[in-house]
């Protein structure tokens, strides 16, 4: 499948409009006004200015979060990149189900939703999709190993965007701003590959310990990884491409999902590095698609900054989180409301009736 021939994200590539530029001039002028000592607000007056310029308003509503956690398994395991086994996916969707993990509890303290989907469990997961607790997307139970060819064709690459993309027209209508997050033991390693490529940085700038590597598995992961990149010779100038030979079904989702936020000029929180390797996915087809795009945090993943410094973004947190699940991306919707509480209900000098300085 070529992307003239998927209509769906051809639909949503078009879809995609630059953020409101009136609607910032609007807000900036607005936030000129505010009776504090000018900009006194930092950077969430910046954020502020984002959301208004993502809506298009001046009251932006993020009162409907959602966190699409995108599940996913990987051939590359088998190499031996990752501590844990690939089972752990599995056992990780079921808690996420019952409600008990990290980013449930995160999710609750900001109010949000969380929306767990499956791309590519390499387990049977049908019953908590048959009772509506699991969204099924599954393309295959899993990628091939990228360590010895491509993870996936391309068209399941397509498929797997589009996975997202319709999990983010589906949501849209209960959702204010979403968030990515993502389940799938061995994700590190895609995501270090994909930003090998696309930022072109070497493999050993990008990768990290992933779940806690010693150093002797590490420098293992990097040579595995160095010689996939060598076998798949991925196109940095082809998202696609990139996304087939090295990515993740979860990964092709994220990406989907943040084109599929975009195309509703509804703004989106990227989590860490694995979320933020679907970033890159999506700057690949529509690079307008980052005018809502908000990085929730710098993850304890050296390829994520890189990654962020690729799409121009400033992370809101610093926080070494290094989980995922979109757990970074929680807590930073804290940010995300206390920058629109400012736009709102801060009053102006004229407001307030101060006295501004001479």
């Amino acid at each position: 499948m070529t992307l003239h021939e998927s209509s769906l994200l051809n639909r949503t590539l078009a879809a995609i409009a630059p953020a409101n530029r009136g609607a910032r001039v609007m807000a900036k002028e607005r936030l000129d006004q505010l009776a504090i000592p000018h900009w006194a607000l930092g950077r969430l007056m910046d954020l502020a200015l984002d959301l208004a310029a993502m809506s298009g308003s001046l009251h932006p509503s993020v009162s409907r979060k959602t966190i699409a956690v995108m599940a996913g398994d990987h051939g590359i395991v088998a190499a031996g990149v990752s501590k844990f086994p690939q089972a752990v996916t599995l056992e990780m969707v079921r808690n996420f189900v019952n409600e008990s993990a990290s980013i449930n509890a995160l999710a609750r303290q900001v109010g949000a939703k969380v929306t767990v989907v499956d791309t590519g469990v390499a387990g049977d997961l049908s019953e908590l999709v048959a009772c509506g607790k699991i969204i099924d997307k599954k393309i295959a139970p899993g990628t091939a190993n990228f360590a010895e060819g491509p993870a996936m064709t391309r068209e399941q690459a397509v498929r797997a965007i589009e996975a997202g993309i319709e999990v983010a027209q589906s949501l849209g209508d209960q959702t204010d701003i979403f968030g990515t997050g993502d389940m799938g033991i061995g994700n590190t390693s895609p995501s270090s590959a994909i930003i090998s490529v696309i930022c072109k940085y070497s493999v050993a700038d990008v990768t990290g310990r992933g779940t806690g590597l010693d150093d002797d598995a590490l420098a293992n992961k990097i040579v595995i990884l160095e010689k996939a990149l060598k076998l798949n010779q991925p196109n940095p100038q082809d998202g696609l491409d990139v996304l087939a030979k090295v990515g993740g079904f979860e990964i092709g989702a994220i990406a989907g999902l943040i084109l599929g936020a975009a195309a509703q000029k509804k703004p989106v929180v990227i989590d860490g590095i694995i979320s933020s390797a679907g970033a890159l996915i999506a700057d690949s087809l529509a690079p307008q698609c980052k005018d809502y795009m908000i990085a929730g945090h710098r993850s304890a993943e050296q390829g994520h900054k890189i990654a962020l410094d690729f799409l121009g973004k400033k992370p809101l947190l610093d926080l070494d989180l290094r989980l995922g699940e979109g757990t970074g991306g929680a807590v930073a919707m804290n940010l995300v409301e206390a920058a629109v509480a400012i736009l709102t209900e801060v009053a102006t000098f004229e407001e307030a009736a101060v006295s501004q300085s001479s």
